[in-house]
């Protein structure tokens, strides 16, 4: 479970770097929401990771004679580049500069894409079954954690301090991922890995095809998209709405990041201990209906404008919402990967999680735009209703599947 903590920590800390710390320095340099939401198509790596996780099923890194194993190669190797990148962001100028940075952050995208796919893997391989349910729990809340840093320390400090110094400190706290990486054992390879680069591209989708059937598998890779859909939106620009609301950095850093924080940590774990009396399939009703609606707070929000005190209880109810969705959506993601294709299936379904985040979020700019922003809150709400409904075909109600918590 300790390593849990590092692996969660080492993988949230780059993607609210590029989702959170850098639409708040763009904004903050007079850069317009229009540009800051198409800004979401960085993250496009994440929404493809899948093509590449087979290379990391196959092959081991090799340092001249020394090898460090199959997932702690590839960690070490993902960890070092974040660690170099991340700090090159304050070298520019968002005004003059923001085809570069846009550049650049693709790059972290894909740095930090390649790490999840390598930790998601190793966790899998790490846990024995029954191990899941918490692991993957403890997992998701150090990765909210992580945005503590980007999204509430690096925005005091940049109040204070020039932004290439905030980058840099920024990018040190990948430090502890990386220590993590060195001081763990590999796991060890109970079936071996795939013998060609083929069969570690074919047999992940073969298998996941052949076992659900192919409507069914359908129905799950559509549910995989639209669960969080509406939440994802509605979240996307959250900084820059608060930075609209009159907030000022050091109010989001202080209030709203901590608010969103702590209830979205104590919903995960609520969310896992219900989970043991509910099983997956109501807890993916109930929690994914509490998620939709606390997503009408941002839309209340933005009708009574700048309140520190309200700014709080929004934030805080939404990040509630949201915990405990996100608690049921990873156990039922875990449940549906097989243990023989770790890191492509799980690349699979995660990249398919992450397309929202990309291209639906990339028009959010220009939602905000034409709508204001109650109307785009209220659309969000709307797009999350599809995900509810497909809950009647992939997790029905009076249907219980084996909890693996």
């Amino acid at each position: 479970m300790l390593i849990c903590i590092f692996t969660g920590f080492s993988s949230g800390l780059p993607l609210y770097i590029l989702i959170s710390l850098l639409p708040a320095w763009l904004r903050s340099e007079g850069v317009n929401l229009k540009a800051i939401g198409l800004f979401a198509l960085i993250n496009l790596p994440f929404t493809w990771k899948f093509l590449w996780a087979p290379f990391f099923d196959r092959y081991i890194p090799q340092f001249g004679l020394f090898s460090m194993g199959r997932r702690r190669g590839w960690l070490i190797i993902s960890q070092i580049l974040l660690l170099i990148s991340i700090p090159a962001f304050g070298a520019f100028n968002p005004t003059l500069d923001i085809w570069a940075i846009a550049y650049l952050a693709t790059v972290v995208a894909f740095f930090s894409a390649s790490q999840d796919i390598v930790l998601d893997a190793y966790r899998r391989e790490l846990l024995i079954d029954n191990e899941l349910g918490l692991g993957n729990a403890v997992h998701v809340n150090a990765y909210k954690i992580a945005g503590l840093i980007p999204g509430s320390l690096s925005l005091i400090l940049a109040d204070h301090m020039a932004w290439s110094s905030v980058f840099l400190i920024t990018a040190l706290f990948m430090l502890p991922g990386i220590l993590m990486t060195i001081f763990v054992s590999e796991p060890a390879l109970k079936d071996g890995r795939p013998k060609t680069l083929k069969a570690a591209v074919i047999e992940p989708f073969k298998e996941f095809m052949s076992r659900n059937g192919l409507k069914t598998a359908m129905l799950i890779l559509a549910f995989i998209f639209f669960y969080k859909l509406g939440d994802s939106m509605a979240t996307a620009l959250a900084t820059p709405f608060y930075l609209d609301m009159g907030f000022s950095k050091t109010e989001i850093g202080l209030i709203a990041k901590n608010a969103g924080l702590w209830p979205s940590v104590i919903g995960g774990l609520l969310g896992g201990v219900w989970m043991f009396k509910l099983g997956i399939n109501r807890a993916l009703w109930i929690f994914g209906f509490v998620q939709m609606i606390a997503i009408l707070g941002f839309a209340y929000l933005a009708t009574i404008g700048h309140s520190l005190v309200w700014l709080g209880i929004v934030i805080g109810v939404e990040a509630f919402g949201v915990g405990l969705g996100t608690a049921a959506f990873v156990a039922y993601i875990a449940q549906t990967t097989h243990p023989l294709y770790t890191a492509t299936q799980f690349a699979l379904f995660t990249s398919l999680a992450a397309v929202p985040r990309t291209f639906a979020n990339a028009a959010t700019g220009y939602l905000v735009e034409s709508l204001g922003w109650f109307k785009f809150f209220m659309l969000c709400f709307i797009l999350a209703i599809p995900g509810m409904l497909l809950l009647f075909k992939v997790a029905p109600w009076n249907t219980v599947k084996e909890n693996t918590i």
